[in-house]
């Protein structure tokens, strides 16, 4: 019986012991990783503005997949070039240097960063490769919000709030948005890293999933109180009163923001709240996106 109960206890502390080698060498793994991104970073060269704005040479970088080219085979520029804007119903997404949309995979992870496409996943959506000692322009995109991952073929992948990015190869021209939702796991990306479109994100309270709201009533008081205003429409939306909303009213979800123009912090949120303080939002509402 005491021989047993030995045995059982060194069996249990070497399965311990194993599980704590495990959890340290993936531990090491996610920091030579993210020192590894960090590292790729630090050789690039970051430009505020676009590249027209800053003299980049013709023909290269982002313009060398020009407008009416579909996206080619996946090859590392000398620049890429990020701009918050829109296309389509999406409103604010990020676009490249010829105004082609850029999207993210739910199948990838953001922290650390890893991209889990490729062969023929990435031909069909070519990843923004930038070449080592390359440079990124930033336009309406934080510096802080953008980075590189090393793929398994060596090429440097730009991300956005961690995420990797991509093109689709079915966008033709510049404006098109044909590979938002494709599969339920691929979206455009917002400047911060979200995805973009309300519909596109988990709501924030309420629970479940529900169609994008096409109007939404913002009151001044909590519970729905007096005096309040009215929003509708598809798209983005500024409100009225900036700044002043304490509860809202909707028949499905939208995305709230804390600038004008849908920009600033955001929340994608459902149905009525009687209290915006319990999403962190109360007197914050300055625009809002609308399906």
């Amino acid at each position: 019986m005491i021989r047993n109960r030995f045995a059982a206890i060194a069996a249990t502390t070497a399965a311990a012991a194993l599980l704590l080698t495990a959890c340290n060498a993936a531990d090491d793994a996610t920091s030579a990783a993210r020192e590894g991104a960090g590292s790729a970073l630090q050789s690039l060269n970051f430009g505020s503005g676009t590249a027209k704005q800053n003299n980049a040479a013709p023909g290269t970088g982002d313009w060398a997949t020009g407008p009416g080219k579909p996206a080619s085979k996946p090859a590392a520029k000398k620049w890429v070039q990020l701009s918050a804007s829109s296309a389509g119903d999406l409103n604010p997404v990020v676009v490249n240097g010829a105004g082609f949309t850029l999207y993210r995979f739910d199948k990838d992870t953001a922290d650390p960063s890893k991209s889990n496409c490729s062969g023929e996943c990435a031909t069909t959506w070519p990843p923004v490769l930038v070449a080592p000692g390359g440079k990124i322009f930033v336009d309406g995109v934080h510096k802080s919000d953008v980075g590189v991952v090393k793929r398994d073929d060596g090429n440097l992948q730009v991300t956005i709030g961690g995420w990797p990015v991509y093109r689709f190869s079915k966008d033709l021209k510049p404006g098109d948005t044909n590979g938002q939702g494709v599969g339920g796991t691929w979206f455009g990306v917002t400047p911060d890293g979200q995805k973009a479109g309300a519909a596109a994100e988990e709501p924030e309270q309420g629970g479940g999933t529900a169609a994008p709201a096409s109007s939404v009533t913002l009151s001044d008081e909590i519970n729905f109180g007096d005096p309040s205003e009215g929003l509708a429409g598809a798209g983005c939306q500024n409100v009225g009163r900036d700044d002043s909303a304490s509860s809202l009213q909707a028949s499905g979800a939208l995305k709230i923001w804390s600038e004008k123009d849908c920009k600033g912090e955001s929340k994608v949120v459902q149905g009525n709240i009687a209290d915006l303080n319990s999403v962190g939002f109360d007197n914050r509402i300055s625009s809002v996106f609308l399906g």
